[in-house]
Protein backbone atom coordinates (compact mmCIF):
# COMPACT_ATOMS: atom_id res chain seq x y z
CA UNK A 1 0.00 0.00 0.00
CA UNK A 2 1.18 3.58 -0.57
CA UNK A 3 2.86 5.28 2.30
CA UNK A 4 1.07 8.07 4.15
CA UNK A 5 2.67 10.82 6.25
CA UNK A 6 0.84 13.01 8.72
CA UNK A 7 1.82 16.67 8.87
CA UNK A 8 -0.20 19.43 10.53
CA UNK A 9 -3.42 17.51 10.27
CA UNK A 10 -3.13 17.01 6.51
CA UNK A 11 -2.59 13.71 4.68
CA UNK A 12 0.05 13.78 1.98
CA UNK A 13 0.62 10.94 -0.41
CA UNK A 14 4.11 10.54 -1.76
CA UNK A 15 4.27 9.24 -5.27
CA UNK A 16 6.80 6.64 -6.16
CA UNK A 17 8.78 6.56 -9.39
CA UNK A 18 6.75 3.62 -10.45
CA UNK A 19 3.65 5.76 -10.57
CA UNK A 20 5.08 7.88 -13.36
CA UNK A 21 6.01 11.00 -11.34
CA UNK A 22 9.08 13.11 -12.05
CA UNK A 23 12.42 11.97 -10.76
CA UNK A 24 13.33 13.82 -7.53
CA UNK A 25 16.65 15.60 -7.34
CA UNK A 26 19.06 15.39 -4.47
CA UNK A 27 17.58 18.44 -2.72
CA UNK A 28 14.07 17.08 -2.91
CA UNK A 29 15.11 13.63 -1.78
CA UNK A 30 16.94 14.99 1.22
CA UNK A 31 13.89 16.88 2.37
CA UNK A 32 11.19 14.47 1.33
CA UNK A 33 10.55 13.56 4.92
CA UNK A 34 10.07 17.19 6.07
CA UNK A 35 7.29 19.72 5.76
CA UNK A 36 9.67 22.68 5.01
CA UNK A 37 9.53 24.13 1.51
CA UNK A 38 12.27 23.33 -0.93
CA UNK A 39 15.31 25.58 -0.44
CA UNK A 40 16.79 27.47 -3.34
CA UNK A 41 20.48 28.23 -3.47
CA UNK A 42 21.36 31.91 -3.01
CA UNK A 43 23.69 33.24 -5.70
CA UNK A 44 25.40 36.54 -4.94
CA UNK A 45 27.33 38.38 -7.60
CA UNK A 46 30.23 40.55 -6.47
CA UNK A 47 29.99 44.13 -7.60
CA UNK A 48 32.60 45.08 -10.15
CA UNK A 49 34.83 47.90 -9.02
CA UNK A 50 35.65 50.87 -11.23
CA UNK A 51 38.71 50.47 -13.41
CA UNK A 52 41.89 52.02 -12.17
CA UNK A 53 43.42 55.09 -13.75
CA UNK A 54 45.90 53.13 -15.91
CA UNK A 55 43.05 50.89 -17.09
CA UNK A 56 40.91 53.93 -17.99
CA UNK A 57 43.79 55.39 -19.96
CA UNK A 58 44.20 52.15 -21.87
CA UNK A 59 40.47 52.09 -22.63
CA UNK A 60 40.54 55.70 -23.82
CA UNK A 61 43.54 54.98 -26.03
CA UNK A 62 41.79 51.96 -27.48
CA UNK A 63 38.64 53.98 -28.24
CA UNK A 64 40.64 56.70 -29.98
CA UNK A 65 42.02 54.08 -32.38
CA UNK A 66 38.56 53.69 -33.85
CA UNK A 67 38.32 55.42 -37.29
CA UNK A 68 35.25 57.37 -36.19
CA UNK A 69 37.16 58.84 -33.24
CA UNK A 70 40.06 59.81 -35.47
CA UNK A 71 37.80 61.84 -37.73
CA UNK A 72 36.27 63.80 -34.83
CA UNK A 73 37.37 67.43 -34.68
CA UNK A 74 38.76 68.93 -31.48
CA UNK A 75 36.60 71.52 -29.73
CA UNK A 76 37.94 74.51 -27.82
CA UNK A 77 36.02 75.91 -24.87
CA UNK A 78 36.93 79.14 -23.07
CA UNK A 79 36.20 79.41 -19.36
CA UNK A 80 37.18 81.60 -16.44
CA UNK A 81 39.13 80.61 -13.36
CA UNK A 82 36.03 78.89 -11.88
CA UNK A 83 35.27 76.94 -15.05
CA UNK A 84 32.23 79.08 -15.92
CA UNK A 85 31.39 80.22 -19.41
CA UNK A 86 32.84 83.54 -20.50
CA UNK A 87 29.80 84.36 -22.61
CA UNK A 88 26.14 84.54 -21.70
CA UNK A 89 23.17 84.85 -24.01
CA UNK A 90 20.08 86.65 -22.74
CA UNK A 91 16.92 87.11 -24.75
CA UNK A 92 14.97 90.28 -23.92
CA UNK A 93 11.24 90.26 -24.35
CA UNK A 94 9.19 93.24 -25.46
CA UNK A 95 9.27 95.91 -22.75
CA UNK A 96 12.41 94.49 -21.12
CA UNK A 97 14.97 96.65 -22.85
CA UNK A 98 18.13 96.96 -20.74
CA UNK A 99 18.68 100.31 -19.03
CA UNK A 100 21.96 101.98 -19.96
CA UNK A 101 23.56 104.27 -17.34
CA UNK A 102 23.69 107.94 -18.20
CA UNK A 103 27.46 108.16 -17.90
CA UNK A 104 27.80 105.37 -20.47
CA UNK A 105 25.48 107.19 -22.89
CA UNK A 106 27.47 110.39 -22.45
CA UNK A 107 30.72 108.61 -23.23
CA UNK A 108 29.18 106.97 -26.28
CA UNK A 109 28.04 110.40 -27.45
CA UNK A 110 31.55 111.76 -26.99
CA UNK A 111 32.97 108.86 -28.95
CA UNK A 112 30.48 109.49 -31.75
CA UNK A 113 31.42 113.16 -31.87
CA UNK A 114 35.08 112.25 -32.02
CA UNK A 115 34.42 109.89 -34.91
CA UNK A 116 32.73 112.52 -37.09
CA UNK A 117 34.89 115.44 -36.01
CA UNK A 118 38.17 116.34 -37.68
CA UNK A 119 39.45 118.47 -34.77
CA UNK A 120 39.75 118.17 -31.01
CA UNK A 121 36.48 117.81 -29.14
CA UNK A 122 35.49 120.37 -26.56
CA UNK A 123 32.73 119.64 -24.10
CA UNK A 124 31.71 120.65 -20.60
CA UNK A 125 30.93 118.64 -17.50
CA UNK A 126 29.73 119.43 -13.99
CA UNK A 127 32.12 118.80 -11.10
CA UNK A 128 33.01 120.14 -7.66
CA UNK A 129 35.61 122.90 -7.91
CA UNK A 130 37.49 124.15 -4.79
CA UNK A 131 36.71 127.72 -3.75
CA UNK A 132 40.16 128.02 -2.16
CA UNK A 133 43.75 127.63 -3.19
CA UNK A 134 45.30 124.30 -2.37
CA UNK A 135 46.99 124.82 1.03
CA UNK A 136 50.13 122.93 -0.04
CA UNK A 137 50.65 125.56 -2.76
CA UNK A 138 50.47 128.47 -0.30
CA UNK A 139 53.61 130.11 1.05
CA UNK A 140 52.37 130.00 4.65
CA UNK A 141 51.62 126.25 4.69
CA UNK A 142 54.43 125.41 7.15
CA UNK A 143 53.49 128.26 9.51
CA UNK A 144 49.84 127.22 9.48
CA UNK A 145 50.84 123.66 10.33
CA UNK A 146 53.00 124.88 13.22
CA UNK A 147 50.21 127.08 14.52
CA UNK A 148 47.25 124.68 14.14
CA UNK A 149 49.06 121.31 14.54
CA UNK A 150 46.92 120.13 11.61
CA UNK A 151 46.46 121.44 8.08
CA UNK A 152 44.76 120.27 4.91
CA UNK A 153 47.34 119.58 2.22
CA UNK A 154 45.34 118.96 -0.95
CA UNK A 155 41.89 117.86 -2.12
CA UNK A 156 40.66 116.52 -5.48
CA UNK A 157 37.16 115.76 -6.78
CA UNK A 158 35.81 112.93 -8.93
CA UNK A 159 32.48 111.43 -9.92
CA UNK A 160 32.43 109.39 -6.68
CA UNK A 161 33.45 112.02 -4.14
CA UNK A 162 36.31 114.02 -2.67
CA UNK A 163 39.76 112.65 -1.89
CA UNK A 164 42.42 114.53 0.04
CA UNK A 165 45.44 114.47 2.32
CA UNK A 166 45.99 116.07 5.74
CA UNK A 167 49.25 116.74 7.56
CA UNK A 168 49.49 116.68 11.36
CA UNK A 169 52.44 117.20 13.66
CA UNK A 170 53.63 114.03 15.33
CA UNK A 171 52.92 115.12 18.90
CA UNK A 172 52.28 111.56 20.14
CA UNK A 173 51.99 108.07 18.74
CA UNK A 174 48.27 107.69 19.52
CA UNK A 175 46.30 110.15 17.41
CA UNK A 176 43.03 110.42 15.54
CA UNK A 177 42.31 112.49 12.44
CA UNK A 178 38.84 112.95 10.98
CA UNK A 179 36.95 115.17 8.55
CA UNK A 180 33.57 116.71 9.34
CA UNK A 181 31.52 117.76 6.30
CA UNK A 182 28.05 118.90 5.26
CA UNK A 183 25.95 119.22 2.12
CA UNK A 184 23.35 121.70 3.44
CA UNK A 185 25.33 124.47 5.17
CA UNK A 186 25.63 122.57 8.49
CA UNK A 187 21.94 121.85 8.95
CA UNK A 188 23.13 118.26 9.17
CA UNK A 189 26.67 116.93 9.22
CA UNK A 190 28.69 113.80 8.66
CA UNK A 191 32.14 112.72 9.77
CA UNK A 192 34.64 110.22 8.40
CA UNK A 193 37.95 109.02 9.87
CA UNK A 194 41.15 109.62 7.98
CA UNK A 195 43.72 106.85 7.60
CA UNK A 196 47.43 107.05 8.22
CA UNK A 197 49.46 107.07 5.02
CA UNK A 198 53.10 107.96 5.74
CA UNK A 199 55.51 109.95 7.92
CA UNK A 200 57.76 112.69 6.54
CA UNK A 201 60.11 115.23 8.16
CA UNK A 202 58.98 118.81 8.55
CA UNK A 203 60.32 121.37 6.13
CA UNK A 204 62.12 123.22 8.91
CA UNK A 205 63.68 119.95 10.10
CA UNK A 206 62.49 120.39 13.70
CA UNK A 207 60.14 117.41 13.86
CA UNK A 208 58.14 114.81 12.01
CA UNK A 209 54.82 115.06 10.21
CA UNK A 210 52.24 112.33 9.67
CA UNK A 211 50.20 112.31 6.46
CA UNK A 212 46.60 111.04 6.57
CA UNK A 213 44.26 110.40 3.64
CA UNK A 214 40.47 110.73 3.55
CA UNK A 215 37.56 110.21 1.17
CA UNK A 216 34.18 111.97 1.28
CA UNK A 217 31.45 110.18 -0.70
CA UNK A 218 29.29 112.64 -2.60
CA UNK A 219 25.82 111.48 -3.82
CA UNK A 220 25.22 111.92 -7.56
CA UNK A 221 22.23 114.23 -7.01
CA UNK A 222 24.59 116.81 -5.48
CA UNK A 223 26.47 117.18 -8.75
CA UNK A 224 24.17 120.00 -9.80
CA UNK A 225 25.08 123.56 -10.49
CA UNK A 226 25.68 125.69 -7.39
CA UNK A 227 25.70 122.68 -5.02
CA UNK A 228 28.18 123.27 -2.17
CA UNK A 229 30.17 120.85 -0.01
CA UNK A 230 31.88 122.20 3.13
CA UNK A 231 34.30 120.43 5.46
CA UNK A 232 36.93 120.92 8.17
CA UNK A 233 39.71 118.71 9.57
CA UNK A 234 39.91 117.64 13.24
CA UNK A 235 43.00 116.35 15.05
CA UNK A 236 42.78 114.72 18.51
CA UNK A 237 45.94 113.83 20.41
CA UNK A 238 46.97 113.69 24.10
CA UNK A 239 43.46 114.69 25.17
CA UNK A 240 43.57 117.87 23.08
CA UNK A 241 41.59 118.75 19.97
CA UNK A 242 42.88 120.86 17.07
CA UNK A 243 40.95 122.10 14.02
CA UNK A 244 41.77 123.28 10.53
CA UNK A 245 38.70 125.10 9.23
CA UNK A 246 40.41 127.40 6.72
CA UNK A 247 40.80 130.11 9.35
CA UNK A 248 37.13 130.09 10.31
CA UNK A 249 35.72 130.03 6.75
CA UNK A 250 35.68 126.22 6.27
CA UNK A 251 36.83 124.54 3.11
CA UNK A 252 34.11 124.62 0.44
CA UNK A 253 33.70 123.23 -3.06
CA UNK A 254 31.00 124.37 -5.47
CA UNK A 255 29.60 122.41 -8.39
CA UNK A 256 30.42 124.32 -11.57
CA UNK A 257 30.61 123.71 -15.28
CA UNK A 258 34.14 122.76 -16.16
CA UNK A 259 35.31 122.82 -19.83
CA UNK A 260 37.33 119.89 -21.09
CA UNK A 261 39.19 119.38 -24.35
CA UNK A 262 39.86 115.90 -25.65
CA UNK A 263 42.38 115.27 -28.45
CA UNK A 264 41.17 113.20 -31.36
CA UNK A 265 43.92 110.61 -30.84
CA UNK A 266 42.27 109.69 -27.52
CA UNK A 267 39.34 108.19 -29.40
CA UNK A 268 40.82 104.70 -29.46
CA UNK A 269 41.39 104.78 -25.69
CA UNK A 270 37.68 104.84 -24.79
CA UNK A 271 36.44 101.54 -23.39
CA UNK A 272 32.74 101.32 -22.56
CA UNK A 273 31.11 98.90 -20.17
CA UNK A 274 27.36 98.42 -20.18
Amino acid sequence: PPAHHECSGMTLRSRTPAEGGPQPNKLQSSTSSSCDPALRPIIRRRARSLPTLPERRKQAAAQCQVPVCQRRMNRVRFADALGLELTEVKVFQTGEDPSIPLHVLSRLSINSDLWYSSSDLEFTMQCLVPDFQQPADCMDFSSRLQEQQVCLERVTSSDLGLSGTIQVRNVAFEKQVSVRYTFNHWESLHEVCARWHSSIPEKNGQGQVDVFTFFLPVPPFLLQLCSVVQFAARYRVNGWEYWDNNRGKNYSLTCRTHPLKMPRECEESWIHFI
